[in-house]
């Protein structure tokens, strides 16, 4: 009994509070709600949360009627607490003064935050295919414009030599060239190391330890090499690009150059395709001699192949016309992603959020566009320089 009582005790109290509040009656044989006091923050500090769970508990009646001319004072704490406990929706039989009727007038014309069911749309594929379809057709138009526009400015040139940006075009060489040696020659001498140590451990098994001059020079000098450079300049200069043009639409230095008469295409792209058309090849043949280099390194290890066999059996064993495969597609792949990259600069909007994404986009097209590129060679050219 002694147990009971202080349960028995608080269940009363906190009745009574609740009744401080609102009360339950009948009138003219309909269920009624009244509820009374001051409905503000300071006032619903402390009950709010056990308030709020009794009346969302009593407006599930849908016949009841509330009464609210009995509040004095009201804000948007007790407004808010009223629309959330009927879920948002006004009740059918509803008294109030007029100045707090505009207090909830204000929460009606709120637009519905709960997400919509995407059951309800039963052809959103074929909508979201459309979309994507859209928008990669505006990417490819802005990418043939810009190659138009390029043209232009190329027969331009050609005809007024004295306007050809040359210290661009020297200094992005030097940033997408000289500056990515270092990279790509670890990258390169690792993936060369790798690929000899593996295939080593197949020719083992059967005794055709010599063939592994064939397989590293044509793998490499034919694929591994103008891809591993291709994707790293991608990731490297190509985020650079699509940054530096990003942040010039920012800070507003393109609508300066507009207003001044300077060509963005002549000035800031085109040396930036040039450069990387003309490093590009150059970091093919880097790449590739430093992944046979450390193919070669790694044969010598694993099967005792002498140095000086490896040079001389690789002229033999790989026909020149993989190395002018391989170049080719660092020309077209450099000068690809030097494209894409300042098609998406130029498409970044004043906006440090569409920076990172126009970035991140230029990023990935680039690289997804160079292994197609590779693709298409391989296809084309399947005949050439295969023995």
């Amino acid at each position: 009994m002694n147990e009971t009582k202080p349960s028995s005790t608080r269940t009363n109290q906190s009745q009574e509070t609740m009744n401080h509040w609102y009360q339950l009656c009948t009138k003219q044989g309909y269920p009624y709600i009244c509820l009374t006091g001051n409905y503000t923050l300071v006032a619903l500090e402390h009950i709010l949360e056990p308030l709020a769970e009794e009346l969302s508990q009593q407006a599930r009646n849908k016949d009841l009627h509330w009464d609210l001319t009995d509040i004095q004072q009201m804000d948007t704490a007790g407004t808010a607490m009223l629309w959330r406990a009927w879920k948002a929706h006004r009740p059918k039989h509803l008294q109030i003064h007029p100045e707090h009727e505009k207090m909830f007038e204000r929460l009606e014309k709120l637009p519905n935050l709960q997400p919509e069911s995407k059951n309800k749309d039963l052809l959103w594929p074929i909508s979201t295919l459309g979309e994507l379809s859209l928008l990669l057709l505006q990417h490819i138009l802005g990418l043939i414009m810009l190659i138009g526009q390029l043209l232009n400015d190329v027969f331009y040139l050609i005809r007024h030599p004295v306007y050809i940006p040359w210290r661009e075009i020297s200094a992005n060489l030097y940033r997408t060239g000289a500056q990515a040696l270092g990279i790509t020659a670890l990258v390169g001498f690792l993936i060369g190391i790798v690929i000899s140590y593996l295939s080593s451990k197949q020719l083992q098994l059967f005794g055709a330890d010599i063939f592994i001059i064939n397989i590293l020079g044509i793998s490499i000098t034919r694929e591994l090499g103008p891809m591993l450079a291709a994707i790293l300049v991608a990731g490297r200069s190509g985020s650079s690009m699509t940054a530096q043009l990003g942040v010039m639409r920012v800070t507003q230095e393109l609508d300066a150059l507009s207003v001044m008469g300077i060509s963005h295409s002549q000035r800031l792209i085109l040396p930036k395709v040039l450069a990387l058309g003309i490093a590009m090849p150059l970091l093919v043949m880097w790449t590739s001699g430093i992944a046979l280099l450390g193919g070669m390194v790694a044969a010598e290890l694993q099967l005792g192949l002498n140095y000086q066999y490896f040079l001389t059996a690789l002229p033999d064993s790989v026909p020149i016309a993989n190395l002018w495969l391989g170049l080719g597609k660092g020309i077209v792949c450099g000068m690809t992603i030097a494209l894409i990259a300042c098609h998406f600069g130029l498409r970044v909007k004043p906006n440090t959020e569409s920076l990172g994404e126009g970035t991140t986009s230029s990023v990935v097209t680039a690289i997804t566009v160079v292994i197609i590129i590779d693709a298409i060679f391989a296809i084309i050219f399947s005949d050439v320089g295969l023995i």
